[in-house]
């Protein structure tokens, strides 16, 4: 078995066929075990003898539709996809804060590169991109919120950058998904 997590990109936890009880419901409906959630945007672990990660994908997505009648771009990654992100520290020991926002970006289909050099620096944004992380199919930033434009302004310019179907986490975010996974895989 291995441990898996779903990422679903544009959750409302308001909406209330948004909520982490309903995901847990559809993927335990899919044949999946050990379901469970983490915080309420979208993060539903999973185990699965299936290592196909794309017909993992497959077999999700298209049920967020079907039961619960929303759309949601799904991402899903290995426990070992996120675990060789979150152990080599790619933020360099920069702290995620207030004033600096570590955002990890998952892309369904990750580009061979982006439009710009990376690493990269947009000073008037507030933003370095400071890699692409191969084995997890992520592209990493960190975001000065001091600077003139915000958050909001990071994320269309990566949209412009990847295309939207991707979805974000910060740093603590995957650390904490990654606390919650099955170890061993």
């Amino acid at each position: 078995m291995t441990s898996y997590v779903a990422l679903l990109r544009g959750i409302g936890p308001r909406n209330p066929n948004m909520r982490n009880d309903r995901f847990r419901d559809v993927v335990q409906r899919l044949g999946f075990g050990n379901v469970r959630t983490v915080l309420g945007t979208g993060n539903v672990l999973f185990d699965s003898d299936e290592t196909d990660i794309r017909a993992l994908e497959d077999v999700i997505e298209p049920a967020w539709p079907d039961q619960l009648g929303f759309t949601s771009t799904t991402i899903v990654r290995s426990r070992a996809q996120l675990a060789s992100l979150v152990k080599k520290d790619p933020f360099g020991g920069v702290e995620h804060g207030r004033s600096s926002y570590q955002l990890v970006t998952f892309v369904k289909h990750p580009p061979a590169r982006l439009k710009v050099k990376v690493p990269y620096e947009d000073r008037e944004r507030g933003l370095r991109v400071v890699e692409i992380h191969r084995p997890s199919g992520a592209v990493l930033t960190i975001t000065d919120t001091t600077a003139a434009t915000k958050t909001p302004d990071v994320m269309t310019w990566l949209e412009k950058q990847l295309g939207k179907e991707n979805t974000s986490r910060t740093s603590l975010t995957v650390s904490r998904i990654l606390k919650k996974m099955t170890p061993g895989d």
